[in-house]
Order: structure tokens, then sequence, then C-alpha cells
């Protein structure tokens, strides 16, 4: 079955899944979806820049955990439920882990196009067809 066939809950689940190795152990960051006719087109995370002291990359806390990026998953699917009347746009699911604890926001934002929805189709010359007649 391809992407574009599955109910958009689905492939957003799907995102998550493969995003999950990479959500594990993030302190922070957000998950980008760009949706285009209600499919999803491209996905991944921008992680929050990496703190360094004294000019060293030092361990930070932990980071999510499995049960919290699986959380995190459930929460952004039932989210797709407060999606309404757009095909087109991104969703962007900030997180952050502070002392063992997770949060996150959701921001949904449609796009339209103008320029696909006119095109230009000339005027019929009325006159220019009498003269070739």
């Amino acid at each position: 079955m391809e992407i574009g066939a599955m109910a958009l809950t689905r492939q957003v689940d799907y995102v998550f899944k493969q995003l999950e190795e990479e959500l594990l152990h993030s302190m922070a960051g957000t998950v980008i979806i760009q949706i285009r006719n209600n499919v999803v087109g491209k996905y991944g995370v921008r992680h929050n820049p990496i703190e360094s002291k004294n000019g060293r990359i030092g361990q930070s806390e932990q980071g999510m955990s499995h049960e919290q990026v699986q959380a995190f998953r459930q929460m952004a699917v039932d989210s797709i439920k407060l999606k309404r009347n757009w095909t087109h746009g991104e969703i962007m699911y900030d997180f952050s882990v502070r002392s063992g604890t997770w949060s996150a926001s959701i921001l949904f934002e449609s796009n339209y196009n103008l320029a696909n929805m006119f095109r230009y189709t000339p005027k019929f010359n009325q006159q220019a067809l009498r003269e070739t007649n």
C-alpha cells in the first residue's frame, strides 16, 4: 500500500515510528511534517542547539525515554483530529524534556497557492472570427 492511500493519522504514526531512534534521548526540538494533498511529503526533526561548556560538548540530561516517545507519537496522531478543512501545509510539534518530564506544543500551518487557482484564458475575439469567415 502506498503512503498516499493511507489516512493522514496513519501517515503521522508512520513518521513518528521512523523518527523514534532520533527522538530517543533528545532534549528538545521540533518535528516537522509537510503535507500536500493530505499526503506527507517531507518530515524530519530540527534539534535545538547542542550546548557546550568551556568549549566541550558534554553529556546533558537523559532526554526522552522510550515511553515518552510513544506518548509523543500518540499525542501527534490524536492531534490530527484538530486539523480542519485544509489539505496543504505543515505541522510542527515542538518538544522539550526538563527534569524527566516532557512537554510539547502543536502548530498547524495551512498553505494555499493562488497562482494555480486562476489560469489566464484569452477572450475569444468575435470580430476576428467574423473576418475569417
